[in-house]
């Protein structure tokens, strides 16, 4: 059983949210927040794998609440929720820790996906929306002084690399380079142990502030 708790200092968001997992046979609801603060407590109480997690919230918000619940080992597992409107602190977000992001008008079948994704250990799955939303952060951010790393790189995994950024699955990269699905499985691993990076999520913002893609 999967268990959530959901953040967001709008009751009906929250309601709406539990009626959708209520449905399911797999993910129970194991609390609420209505802020920051209260989501700490709550995770602390009722330990979660998923936390569903709205940026603005009253007391501390949903940066720093991620921030905070993912600095500890057994830490749970972060989904930030954001508007249509591309919330800017969802590029903070993901360095902070979360495993990725929904819109919160998502549809229910596709809430419930990310959830079981994020609960596996994976980032949520919507791989074209995330490099699309990632792009618009990283475009509107001052860029850093990085991409050295990518002289660790062979050519083969910039490609990778890059067509990771443009949000393709390892399926979809594999048919595109005419590699096996393993083959790029393997590539991406050496990717994120080379660049140290957290995940495919970071890989993609790598990339970005790398000028690898865009």
């Amino acid at each position: 059983m999967i268990r959530v708790v959901i953040a967001d200092d709008q009751a009906l968001v929250r309601t709406g949210f539990r009626m959708i997992l209520d449905e399911t046979d797999d993910i129970r609801v194991a609390g609420e927040a209505a802020d920051g603060l209260a989501v700490l407590s709550v995770a602390a109480q009722e330990a979660p794998d998923v936390v569903l997690m709205d940026v603005r919230m009253p007391g501390i918000d949903g940066i720093e609440a991620t921030r905070r619940l993912r600095s500890a080992e057994t830490g749970p597992h972060v989904i930030i929720l954001t508007t249509f409107d591309l919330d800017e602190y969802v590029y903070a977000g993901l360095h902070a820790g979360a495993a990725g992001f929904l819109l919160k008008d998502t549809l229910a079948a596709e809430l419930v996906t990310a959830i079981r994704t994020v609960a596996a250990g994976q980032n949520v799955a919507a791989p074209t929306v995330t490099s699309r939303l990632i792009k618009h952060f990283v475009d509107t951010a001052p860029r850093p002084a990085g991409g050295s790393g990518l002289a660790l790189l062979t050519s083969r995994e910039r490609d990778v690399l890059s067509l990771i950024a443009q949000g393709m699955s390892n399926q979809e990269i594999a048919d595109h380079l005419i590699i096996s699905e393993g083959t790029v499985k393997t590539h991406v691993s050496r990717i994120l142990a080379k660049l140290q990076l957290r995940d495919r999520i970071h890989a993609v913002i790598y990339a970005y502030e790398a000028g690898l893609a865009g």
